[in-house]
């Protein structure tokens, strides 16, 4: 702030400096003594001092330069502006009253909810209290939103804060957000999600962003690593739409086939094999190939890893006691659980060549890897045959049609998915009960259902072109084939067109698609029109 007063003194005073430039007629307005800040560690507190000091006076030496006269600065004034205290813990308004405050900026600690100390947990039920709803599934860095927001309550204090990108997607977003909306504040300003990188020897990257808000109506500018623009208004989400929340829900909002997770078997890695171990095993179990069932991750459906599941689920007693190799790996399997800390495991173990989680359609199904690549246009999906055995690294959608799949893979899902979705880093975590439950799916005639089949199978074609490649690479933004680039904007083309998703230009009268911003905003307004229809109970 001081280099930008000298910028506006360089301007003021044109290189000509003047007499009595003293007390009220001091150029420079801005100093460390209108600067507050509160730092728990007492070292930080220290630095924080010193570094206001050396600013203020190598900023002041520059304003000699400008205005050609001496300005007292020494001896260095000791201001108690930066207090050592817990943020969360002491009251603002003993470290600046309201009346003194324009802005309040800063980049708390960036702890998500799983990784939290215990004193850190104490922090979030201090500021939250007891009422405030889902607090458990909240990053420690809400918690300065929360204060922040009444701390301002009835003032015009603007505040800006640095943070970790997870508060502004999935489930987090309704649980923060949400209430604070309420409560009356807007977001003036943000910018979305970038990577901060860490200046020590071991690089750590955060993705970041950054999010003004306040309680007085403003214009309101969104930011990227592109550009800034004006727009209508900023939801919580960072997107010009509505505001709009997205919350938790256990089936989905139409009446579509239901989703869930693949099998997850709490066996310690006994019933699963690559292919070479698959055989070697069928060597010295020979009864035993009848029972292997290929296996599928997200790694495995991506990049087109063989490997096999031993599922004895329905192998009678009589015949697991002809396969001792088998009859060793269920007890691996027992004694597994059986040591576990978890009684819900213990419990498993009377059970041993069942799964924890058993989820095996009788017909195809379409899988979707949980977490995939932000670098890629559309998450690469597909159909299983019903002898696949899937894993909890995936989910899966039985009673799924072509028609389905289309939709799904489409620009207009992944738009959605892209704007509500969790994130691993920056990577993409599908979810049952934020993307796909709360997706508003369109209605289309029976020709353009038929069209979106069409356009459906063509992906799968396109990819049948390459039968050596991955999906990893056939997905891959630089050696996507042509075949199957157009193959999906063909898929595009007929899902916007049910959707409704194109306008006319008013100057030449032709038609253009939505944006993906344009496509999420009327996404949004479709979601809280059904949801608006069940508070209606229609």
């Amino acid at each position: 702030m001081r280099k930008l007063e000298n910028e506006v003194l360089e301007i003021l005073f044109k290189g000509q400096g003047k007499l009595g430039l003293s007390g009220e007629n001091n150029p420079v307005k801005v100093s460390i003594s209108q600067f507050y800040g509160i730092e728990i560690n007492d070292f930080a507190v220290t630095v924080a001092k010193t570094a206001l000091w050396i600013a203020e006076s190598q900023m002041l030496k520059r304003t000699k330069d400008i205005i050609h006269m001496d300005l007292d600065f020494l001896p260095l004034k000791t201001y108690s502006n930066i207090v050592e205290d817990n943020a969360l813990r002491i009251k603002w308004e003993d470290v600046v009253s309201k009346d003194k405050l324009n802005y309040i900026m800063g980049n708390p600690p960036f702890v998500g909810a799983q990784l939290m100390s215990q004193a850190q947990k104490d922090d979030m039920i201090f500021v939250f209290g007891n009422k405030w709803k889902n607090v458990g599934n909240l990053d420690y860095v809400s918690c300065w939103y929360k204060k922040a927001t009444d701390y301002m309550y009835r003032t015009n204090i603007c505040t800006a804060l640095v943070a970790t990108n997870s508060i502004t997607q999935g489930e987090q977003v309704p649980i923060i957000w949400k209430p604070l909306f309420e409560q009356g504040i807007h977001i003036d300003f943000a910018h979305r999600t970038f990577r901060w990188d860490s200046e020590a020897n071991i690089k750590a990257h955060v993705h970041c962003v950054i999010v003004g808000f306040s309680y007085t109506n403003k214009s309101k500018r969104l930011y990227s690593s592109e550009r800034m623009q004006y727009v209508n208004n900023i939801n919580a989400y960072l997107i010009d739409a509505n505001n709009t929340f997205i919350e938790s829900r256990q089936k989905p909002i139409f009446s579509v086939p239901e989703i869930g997770i693949g099998n997850k078997p709490i066996d310690g890695g006994n019933y699963l094999f690559t292919k070479e171990e698959m055989y070697d095993f069928v060597k010295t179990e020979p009864l035993s190939k009848t029972y292997f069932r290929p296996w599928f991750g997200a790694e495995e459906f991506i990049n087109r890893k063989s490997r096999y599941c031993l599922w004895l689920g329905n192998c009678s007693p009589s015949e697991l006691r002809e396969m001792p190799h088998c009859l060793q790996r269920v007890q691996n399997v027992r004694n597994l659980r059986l040591e576990s800390k978890s009684a819900g495991t213990r419990k498993l173990a009377d059970k041993p060549t069942r799964f924890h989680v058993e989820n095996m359609p009788a017909s195809e199904y379409i899988i979707i890897p949980s977490t995939s690549s932000e670098k890629r246009k559309y998450i690469p999906m597909g159909f299983l045959k019903p002898y696949c055995i899937s894993s909890n690294a995936v989910h899966i959608i039985p009673n799924a049609t072509l028609y389905h799949f289309g939709i799904l893979e489409s620009n207009v899902h992944i738009a959605w998915m892209r704007a509500v979705c969790g994130r691993l880093e920056m990577r993409y975590r599908y979810s049952k009960d934020i993307v796909y439950n709360n997706f508003p799916w369109c209605n289309p005639t029976d020709e353009q259902k038929v069209r979106i089949e069409k356009m459906a199978q063509g992906i799968l074609d396109a990819r049948e072109l390459y039968p050596e490649c991955s999906l990893e690479n056939l997905y891959d933004e630089l050696t996507m084939p042509p075949e199957l680039r157009k193959a999906h904007q063909a898929n595009d083309r007929a899902v916007m067109e049910a959707y409704g998703f194109k306008v006319k230009e008013d100057m030449t009268g032709k038609y253009r698609w939505y944006s993906e911003s344009e496509t999420v905003a009327q996404l949004m307004q479709m979601y809280q029109e059904l949801t608006g229809h069940e508070r209606d109970g229609k």
